[in-house]
């Protein structure tokens, strides 16, 4: 997909993990691609070392409305929209700083600068909350049941607002479950890959919670032909194969994959009390309106991203490793 090469493309929170597949995918395809972080720094964005050099730095929060005026001097004609803060559990803690930045910090966004051809609203499926059947459908009404879900539904509003009001070019996506690597431990996948091969016990609840889990590039896809297809403007559309698994045959998978000898201690932890029991997308927009349609699925997605991580470990846990000669010449 190189329909976006010369094009002025902004990311915002582009070293985040699913941003930073994009940020790379749009770089080597030939877009000219600037991003946001917090940190004008490599060490800060290791996810994006490998094209640093071949982007633009914007050092920004969203939450700080001046800074963002330099997007007039940019102009950059596609935006993708997906800074926020992206953990569903710790924002109940923290919930002024996921409404700041996930509402606050769109709205800041949209008002900032309109002189683009596009603009991707990077939602979530967190948005549908509690709802009585899966899959979930676009046209269902919102429940969101968190304090991050919350804010990323109110960035969809204000969106719609500028849409119904000053007839805005936006397309809003609801991206499901992702998985691949350079994610953090905190997600659930990570967190037993790694678990699974150093061979920690791994406590989990009962698992009868189902999900569907999308392989990052599989999602990558679905942003930029949200980007390049006229029929996604002025829509919701879910990016998610709608495939459910439950988390408990998720984990005996991954144990399977990666053959390790971690005890599973299923039943071990209490459900959460928000906990929302089956979340599936209805696709049937994404393959009308896109053609999207997910390349690789589950049991190959996972073989990847397990590949991936023994490498990441030998790296930064390896003794001998480079990284740890870097440490230890530094200090």
């Amino acid at each position: 997909m190189n329909e976006l090469k010369g094009k002025r493309v902004l990311i915002t929170g582009g070293s985040g993990f699913i941003p930073s597949h994009l940020t790379r995918r749009l770089v080597k395809g030939g877009a000219n691609v600037t991003i946001t972080t917090k940190y004008n720094s490599v060490i800060d964005n290791a996810r994006i070392a490998d094209v640093w050099n071949d982007i633009n730095v914007i050092e920004a929060d969203l939450r700080n409305f001046d800074i963002l005026r330099q997007l007039a001097v940019l102009k950059p004609e596609i935006i993708f929209h997906t800074a926020a803060y992206n953990h569903v559990g710790s924002s109940f803690d923290n919930f002024a700083e996921a409404m700041d930045s996930n509402a606050k910090g769109t709205a800041n966004l949209l008002e900032a600068y309109e002189d683009y051809e596009r603009f991707i609203y990077i939602s979530s499926s967190e948005v549908y909350g509690a709802q009585d059947s899966v899959p979930f459908v676009e046209t269902m009404t919102p429940h969101p049941i968190s304090p991050y879900a919350i804010g990323k539904y109110a960035g969809e509003l204000y969106a719609w607002m500028k849409m119904d009001q000053v007839g805005r070019p936006i397309a809003i996506v609801r991206p499901f479950n992702a998985y691949g690597p350079y994610q953090s431990q905190r997600a659930v996948i990570p967190e037993i890959i790694v678990k699974c091969l150093k061979g920690e016990a791994i406590p989990l609840t009962e698992g009868r919670q189902t999900r569907e889990f999308n392989y990052v590039e599989n999602l990558v896809d679905g942003f930029i032909l949200a980007a390049t297809r006229e029929a996604a403007l002025g829509q919701v559309i879910n990016i998610g194969a709608g495939e459910e698994t439950s988390i408990r045959d998720l984990l005996h998978l991954i144990h399977q994959l990666t053959d390790s000898t971690s005890e599973l201690q299923i039943g071990a932890l209490p459900h959460r009390p928000t906990e929302i029991w089956r979340m599936c997308a209805d696709a049937t927009r994404a393959r009308d309106l896109l053609g999207w349609e997910p390349r690789v699925r589950l049991a190959e997605g996972l073989e990847r991203t397990i590949a991936w991580h023994r490498d990441y470990m030998d790296v930064f846990e390896n003794p001998a490793g480079a990284l740890q000669r870097l440490v230890t010449h530094g200090s």
